[in-house]
């Protein structure tokens, strides 16, 4: 990879975030995929090295709904929310992956705030 590439940036900030960001069962790590057409959200429990729980944008309900990318984030935020709590976990840490905390990021984030998770 060039080092000047916006995936080697990327990189580096990704493992600069995970050296101190590291989930645990009872507070596993929200971390957020984020493609040119697609939002995905997963909670891992990183003792384990399990996925407890995903969503993404590409799931039925999501994508049926016609909505720009930001509102699709927001719905994708509300499911991760939704499952989380069905699944018993109410607290996360919020792993941004690399990406600026700002547009779909963000508004993933507060839409997952909103549905009952603390981070």
């Amino acid at each position: 990879m060039a080092e000047n590439s916006k995936e080697y940036r990327r990189q580096r900030i990704k493992y600069r975030v995970r050296k101190v960001v590291s989930g645990t069962t009872d507070r596993p790590r929200l971390t957020v995929f984020r493609s040119n057409k697609e939002i995905y959200a997963q909670l891992i429990d990183d003792v384990k090295g399990t996925t407890l729980v995903s969503a993404s944008s590409k799931q039925k309900g999501i994508a049926s709904v016609k909505v720009n990318k930001i509102e699709q984030a927001k719905l994708v935020g509300k499911l991760i929310a939704e499952k989380a709590i069905e699944a018993g976990i109410n607290s996360v840490v919020f792993d941004r992956n690399g990406y600026l905390y700002h547009g779909r990021v963000q508004s993933l984030a507060s839409a997952a705030r909103e549905g009952g998770l603390k981070f």
